[in-house]
């Protein structure tokens, strides 16, 4: 009998085993097949989101398009009139996408109220081939309503090949310009050859007149192209090239006819026909009035050459597809279930993912290792600085980056703490491509497991930043957010819920292909599970705070947690700036927000440990989390204040408490570590939900408003309401609403709607007045402040209008 029942369970065994051979070989040849069409679906975009339009692919070195244009009426604002890279203050009434998915495309309108003309491009890629696929944008000019009546604009398209390959005008040479299409020809061995249309345009696209001489020779109906050898290290500098080319011009016309004679200047703004081999090649159109044209790039290995009538037919069907997958995926919930907060959540969703951008060069390092950046001792401050000044920073990499931005004029780069929090609507809209951006920032690791907190990599990128930020430091943590994705992710997996493909969307079961295949994404966590220990230990390492010296009481003498680069002023490295904390810096600080990130990447790595099956991995990670949550409440709850605090030592050696309520005191809570039932979850609510602490009308204020540093200095962390912040706050208040058991359910759930409310009608609100979504609003009046087009983590209001509707109507705060 015995034998019998031992031999059952062996057939068992290797029945359930041979079963889990043919599943995984199955899926295998899923992933794989879905690997290759996803690669290609992901491989062309406009991929250099710093400018208003610059398409590339997600390689090295190679091809990279872009677009200027100008109004061109009068001869002193010209220069200040030409748009390529995005700028705070260049008179723009709102631009972005309406409508984008960075696998099939969509449609941008910049409302460039300075030049009066609206831009409109229409960005579609073609599957097909070798390498790539194809791609076509139609550009279009719509003059807005105080437009002067003859509305004179140029359009400069470029094309540059950095690295080695070929790129050149395949017209035959004519001095007047080019009528019909302008087409260039291409090869490397990533793209094969390659061929670029520019199309005239349709008939009803008007041109200057001509109204002088110079007319003759260049005909300004006709399209202008010049070729001009670069230093690779120089072609994003596109716009300064194009004057410095178009000064010889107007010096020419000058020295001609001077001031009396001068021809107008549409044509004096132009750029000479002069085609020869180069590596940067510009083509320029002037139009009057409203114009179209497309441009067009087919691989030489696609089925076919991709034509002006495929773009319209692509525009279509991109444009209804988003439109079918928003309503599946994101459309907004009650309240927000209305036609106008529809067009908004489209809007900032689709510029957050229309943020992406695909980042290639050096970074300037600082590996010197100094002593003083341990920050042991006291007046640490000073050490670290004179250790900075020494200069021991050196150029690093190259390394390459596939990231969402948090802002195109002002923040075109990637952000550690950001992407997480950018990443988590779009793992609701395509988990494979959050999964992708994942891996890229993972694999920037080094090998002590530092990740730079901001990526500026190559001469463009530093462009933007000012010298003293440049140099990123091996000893500087950031929030550590990714795992905030990897845990929605496992959250996505234990559900079960896979999502059924839909069968008209080519791209559906891609998008989702490691939800409908959880082998493959427990096959992803486990390829990346030694780099996130790696990572993990290295925050316990460099970031641990001291316990033992200072004879503290808690559970755990080792889960404490400090970070490092602070300053009087600032802890940047915190991601809260200049929010408040103890004076002067002290080597025995102990910092609320550190140890509650920790304790939730803890959870999360004991998740992923449990996932993938390690065993005692997840036993370790327990204890882990166990030791840190025991220890919040030891080290950081204020008895006498009631809320959560940052620890320091006193004059006389002591751990005492310096309580700046504000988003700190609310950290345990933010990141889920407060159970339901938890005994300090009452003072937490009241917290959030007292007008005179941290409630507004327009969202949870960072800093108290009873605070002594309330709206001081800066004024970066201490007053004004930020999304990411807020958006933890309304999914925890979520949790604790819908737990039954909770005694605290009915107080958070009227706090849940409330906030939910407020958020969403400020942000929109100020979308609708200013066209913008910000970095921050202002918690007294809600406007929206400090960086415009701000699409990164502000559009984590997309998540909340997506949340259930817990309150029928909802119910104002004043019903609390």
């Amino acid at each position: 009998m015995l034998q019998s029942t031992c031999f059952s369970k062996l057939i068992l065994f290797l029945s359930v085993s041979i079963h889990s051979l043919f599943v995984a070989a199955e899926d295998q040849k899923v992933l794989g097949d879905s690997s290759k069409v996803s690669n290609e679906s992901l491989f062309w975009g406009p991929y250099r989101p710093n400018l208003y339009f610059g398409v590339k692919p997600r390689i090295p070195k190679s091809l990279s398009t872009g677009l200027l244009w100008a109004k061109v009426d009068d001869y002193t604002s010209v220069q200040e009139n030409f748009r390529h890279t995005c700028e705070q203050n260049e008179g723009m009434a709102g631009y972005g996408w309406d409508e984008y998915d960075v696998r099939q495309g969509g449609r941008q309108t910049i409302h460039d109220a300075g030049n009066k003309i609206d831009i409109t491009t229409e960005f579609v890629k073609f599957p097909g081939g070798e390498h790539g696929g194809s791609w076509g944008v139609r550009v279009k000019g719509t003059p807005r309503e105080d437009a002067p009546e003859h509305l004179m604009s140029t359009v400069v398209f470029y094309a540059s090949m950095e690295g080695l390959g070929s790129l050149g005008v395949a017209n035959e040479p004519d001095e007047l310009g080019y009528e019909g299409i302008v087409t260039m020809e291409g090869q490397t061995s990533e793209l094969g050859k390659f061929n670029i249309d520019i199309t005239p345009g349709p008939d009803s696209n008007a041109h200057p007149p001509a109204t002088h001489e110079t007319y003759g020779s260049k005909p300004l109906d006709r399209t202008m192209v010049a070729s001009f050898q670069v230093p690779d290290e120089a072609l994003w500098q596109t716009k300064p090239l194009l004057f410095t080319h178009m000064k010889q011009e107007i010096d020419g016309y000058i020295a001609k006819y001077g001031d009396k004679n001068s021809p107008p200047p549409w044509q004096v703004f132009t750029i000479a026909n002069d085609v020869r081999d180069g590596n940067l090649h510009l083509i320029q159109k002037v139009f009057e009035g409203a114009f179209e044209f497309d441009i067009i790039y087919s691989s030489g290995s696609a089925p076919h050459s991709t034509t002006s009538d495929d773009l319209t037919a692509g525009i279509k069907k991109t444009a209804k597809s988003f439109g079918d997958r928003f309503s599946k995926i994101l459309a907004p919930k009650a309240p927000f279930n209305k036609g106008q907060y529809d067009e908004f959540a489209r809007s900032m969703f689709s510029n957050l993912v229309g943020g992406i951008g695909y980042f290639h060069g050096d970074a300037v390092v600082d590996r010197s290792y100094a002593a003083e950046y341990e920050e042991e001792n006291e007046g640490f401050w000073q050490e670290t600085a004179e250790a900075r000044g020494r200069g021991h920073a050196k150029l690093e990499g190259p390394y390459e980056l596939y990231s969402s931005i948090p802002s195109r004029p002002f923040f075109p780069r990637g952000f550690l703490w950001d992407e997480g929090f950018h990443l988590l609507p779009v793992a609701d809209w395509d988990m494979d491509l959050t999964l992708d951006i994942v891996k890229s920032w993972f694999k920037l690791m080094d090998e002590d497991g530092w990740i730079g907190r901001e990526q500026i990599l190559g001469a463009e990128a530093r462009s933007k930043v000012p010298q003293e930020f440049q140099v990123q430091y091996p000893h500087y943590a950031n929030p550590p957010t990714l795992f905030l994705v990897l845990e929605a992710l496992i959250d996505k997996i234990d559900s079960k819920s896979s999502e059924i493909p839909d069968p008209s969307d080519s791209f559906d079961s891609i998008r989702s292909n490691h939800l409908q295949h959880p082998v493959l994404a427990v096959s992803y966590l486990r390829e990346l599970y030694p780099l996130l220990k790696r990572h993990y230990f290295w925050y316990r390492k460099t970031q641990a705070g001291d316990v033992k010296s200072y004879d503290r009481d808690a559970f755990s003498t080792k889960e404490a947690y400090r970070w490092r680069g602070r300053t009087p002023e600032h802890i940047l490295t915190s991601g809260l700036d200049d929010y408040p904390r103890p004076q002067p810096p002290h080597p025995g600080e102990l910092h609320t927000d550190l140890i509650s990130w920790m304790g939730m990447v803890t959870r999360s790595m004991r998740r992923i440990a449990s996932t993938i099956g390690e065993e005692d991995d997840t036993a370790e990670f327990q204890g882990y989390e166990t030791a840190i949550i025991r220890n919040i409440d030891d080290l950081h709850w204020d008895n006498k204040a009631q809320t959560y605090c940052d620890a320091t030592i006193d004059d006389y050696e002591e751990s005492v408490h310096v309580c700046h309520k504000g988003y700190i005191s609310i950290f345990p809570f933010l990141t889920g570590l407060l159970p339901p039932d938890s005994p300090r979850l009452k003072h937490v609510l009241d917290l959030i939900g007292d007008p005179e602490e941290l409630w507004s009308d327009y969202g949870v204020r960072s800093l108290s408003k009873s605070d002594d540093f309330y709206e001081t200095g800066e004024n970066y962390w201490r007053s004004p309401i930020w999304m990411n912040m807020n958006y933890l706050a309304v999914k925890s208040l979520h949790t604790i609403a819908t737990t039954v058991s909770s005694p605290h359910r009915v107080q958070a759930s009227k706090l849940y709607t409330s906030l939910r409310k407020n958020l969403v009608e400020n942000v929109f609100n100020e979308w609708q007045r200013t066209g913008f979504a910000w970095e921050q609003y202002n918690p007294e009046t809600g406007k929206g402040q400090r960086t415009q087009h701000f699409t990164g983590w502000t559009s984590l209001v997309v998540k909340i209008m997506g949340m259930e509707d817990l309150g029928g109507k909802g119910k104002g705060h004043d019903e609390l």
